[in-house]
């Protein structure tokens, strides 16, 4: 069955043109989004992930046209017509047409259902390679739609054979382009805390290492980035993903390590078993 989406009340083909060329999204960038997926049929932490599409909309001055428990019912709708037993689904909340092109009168929202992604399922095994990169976000708790240096180094990564980009920005540390970064120094799991997007993988993470690792959340310095045991990142699509080089610079052995892993495991463990429990 055809994938549908959602916008501003209607249900409609997932092919179907939506907006109008004065969003202000189009003409100002002026939009967030978000994204999240199911497991056994049901959306993974769903009230995290509506947590921080409030707080985004929240900190753009935009006003959510729904309330969460309409919002699930759309979600139900919008899975059950997909016919799949597993979905992603991406948020869309634009400041809406402008007349001037500069001031928001309604926000326009969209809801599309898409199929999960495949996002180098390789490097959960053997890790991937970053680029260190002189960046910080703009509105970094702000899940915004402005990813345009992700897209100039796109190119640059290809070459390069990286899967991502590394912040930091006078000598410190942030994330990726779109997921959260972790150190191991010997079994001290540490993450950064500010000029990030709180990931809920990140979150979910934290919590599972809490049993086992010593947990700092606080700056992270690149110098301890490069000099760490091992380093890996964390997002909806990457889930717990090593990382083994930084630019040049191979982190430890160069290989996946066995705290990264063994976090990994748990993850894997936890997200297999999600929709049992939550039916």
């Amino acid at each position: 069955m055809p994938f549908h989406q959602y916008f501003n009340g209607e249900i409609l083909p997932i092919d179907s043109p939506v907006f109008k060329t004065n969003d202000l999204g189009l003409l100002r960038g002026f939009g967030l989004f978000d994204y999240f997926r199911t497991y056994n049929g049901v959306p993974f932490r769903w009230d995290d992930y509506w947590q921080r599409f409030e707080n985004s909309a929240r900190l753009l001055k935009l006003t959510l046209p729904v309330s969460q428990q309409e919002t699930e019912k759309v979600l139900a709708d919008l899975h059950a017509m997909s016919g799949e037993q597993e979905v992603a689904f991406r948020f869309v909340l634009t400041g809406g047409y402008a007349s001037d092109s500069v001031n928001v009168v309604q926000p326009n929202f969209l809801i599309r259902t898409e199929s999960l992604p495949q996002d180098n399922p390789a490097g959960r095994l053997k890790g991937i390679k970053v680029l260190p990169y002189d960046y910080v976000r703009d509105l970094p708790e702000v899940k915004t739609t402005n990813y345009v240096h992700m897209v100039l180094m796109a190119d640059e990564l290809r070459r390069q054979q990286a899967a991502d980009l590394l912040f930091h920005k006078e000598g410190e540390v942030s994330e990726l382009t779109r997921s959260n970064i972790f150190i191991f120094q010997g079994d001290k799991l540490i993450t950064s805390d500010r000029n990030i997007l709180k990931g809920i993988t990140r979150k979910v993470v934290m919590e599972l290492a809490k049993p086992h690792f010593d947990v700092e959340i606080r700056p992270v310095m690149y110098k301890e980035v490069i000099m760490a045991d091992e380093v890996f990142t964390t997002s909806t699509t990457k889930w717990v993903m090593p990382v083994v080089q930084i630019g040049d610079l191979p982190v430890g052995s160069g290989e996946a390590g066995k705290r990264t892993l063994f976090l990994q495991q748990l993850f894997e463990k936890l997200v297999t078993d999600w929709g049992k429990y939550k039916k």
